[in-house]
């Protein structure tokens, strides 16, 4: 992304975002202050706002405006013969007052029809909308792209804007390798976007080509189902190329190649320490980051557990064309490696580890 912003916000994660969120939600006051949460497709906008609700354990109701009418959020008119008016009937989808706290999300807000925006504006603006009111307890989220993000887009006025809080939510590799790791995503892709960060999300790069198809956070996703499937070798770099890109995939294909030449993990936890096990390690890279989110796809025991920090103990000894940043490289394994270890209820497994507890001896005296 270029280096202008006109959205004068500076651009955080979505873990950070995430967590400010949360706190909002937890402040009666700022609950009743909509958020617009901004950003490039696929980023996790409408996942974290699920997550949220679900962490509350409070009602969710998520309109999608690209998809529904005008009429869909203001209700029906009816003429009440008794009173001799006529009078608007709110759509059932809005919360009553049996529903006293939750979240309304107004997803793809800025790409909706000028009508459908009006209608809506008017929930984040004064939280009623005809005669509805939303209940106080009920947070607004609203999220959108800007025009600069390469999306259709309708420009936000800044009477809108000075009544929410706004987050500029960017794709970080970090925050996303962790969401792939919690979710067992392919090790491939992990390692892959450990190497190339920059493939995470080419919106830009893809605008300037004036390409359709490119990488996003959603896309890799979707990659790492297709490498997970039963689906033939020759069918999955269709759908790799068709999700992706051409270019994308080209990179993608080199590097998966070079990761399935490199280190054999089940060879690697047989084998024996010491020379056996020095023998076996990556000799360049991408086998290095291959083996590790491979080891960590397959730690499902206590004995695998305790013989990959036997591993961890060697990657010293790991000899490449080029130099290998090995302590780095034991430092994410072992973090990643407690992580998993938790998750299973393995930490007493890993604190009884001679090896482990050599690690950490050795990074005291370091």
């Amino acid at each position: 992304m270029s280096d202008r912003n006109p959205m004068n916000v500076p651009a955080v994660s979505i873990a950070a975002v995430k967590s400010a969120l949360i706190e909002q939600f937890g402040d009666p006051v700022l609950r009743r202050r909509a958020t617009m949460l901004w950003g490039t497709r696929g980023v996790g906008k409408s996942s974290i706002v699920q997550q949220l609700a679900e962490r509350f354990g409070v009602p969710l109701v998520d309109l999608r405006l690209t998809t529904i009418e005008p009429v869909d959020i203001r209700g029906a008119i009816y003429a009440d013969d008794q009173q001799g008016r006529t009078v608007w009937f709110p759509p059932e989808f809005l919360p009553d007052a049996d529903q006293p706290e939750g979240i309304l999300f107004l997803d793809e807000l800025t790409a909706a029809d000028q009508r459908l925006q009006t209608s809506a504006y008017s929930l984040i603006l004064d939280r009623r909308v005809g005669r509805y009111a939303l209940p106080d307890g009920w947070q607004v989220i609203a999220a959108g792209n800007a025009s600069f993000h390469g999306a259709v887009s309708h420009d936000m006025g800044t009477a809108l804007a000075d009544r929410m809080f706004h987050f500029h939510v960017q794709s970080t590799v970090e925050a996303f390798l962790a969401h792939a790791v919690e979710r067992g995503f392919a090790p491939e892709v992990m390692a892959f976007l450990k190497i190339r960060a920059d493939k995470l999300d080419d919106t830009q790069a893809q605008l300037a080509a004036d390409h359709l198809v490119g990488a996003s956070p959603r896309g890799w996703e979707d990659i790492s189902n297709v490498l997970k499937s039963g689906l033939s070798d020759d069918a999955k770099r269709l759908f790799v190329q068709g999700r992706i890109g051409a270019a994308n995939a080209a990179e993608f294909f080199g590097v998966l190649r070079e990761i399935q030449a490199g280190v054999d993990v089940s060879r690697l936890l047989a084998a024996a320490p010491g020379p056996e096990t020095k023998a076996l390690l990556p000799r360049s890279l991408d086998g290095l980051y291959g083996m590790i989110y491979g080891l960590l796809a397959v730690l499902d025991t206590p004995e695998k557990l305790t013989r990959a920090f036997e591993i961890v103990e060697q990657f010293p000894d790991m000899r490449g064309d080029t130099p290998l940043p090995a302590r780095e490289a034991q430092t994410l394994l072992v973090e990643l490696m407690l992580q998993k270890g938790m998750e299973l209820g393995l930490e007493a497994t890993i604190l009884q580890s001679p090896a482990y507890q050599r690690y950490l001896d050795g990074r005291t005296a370091a």
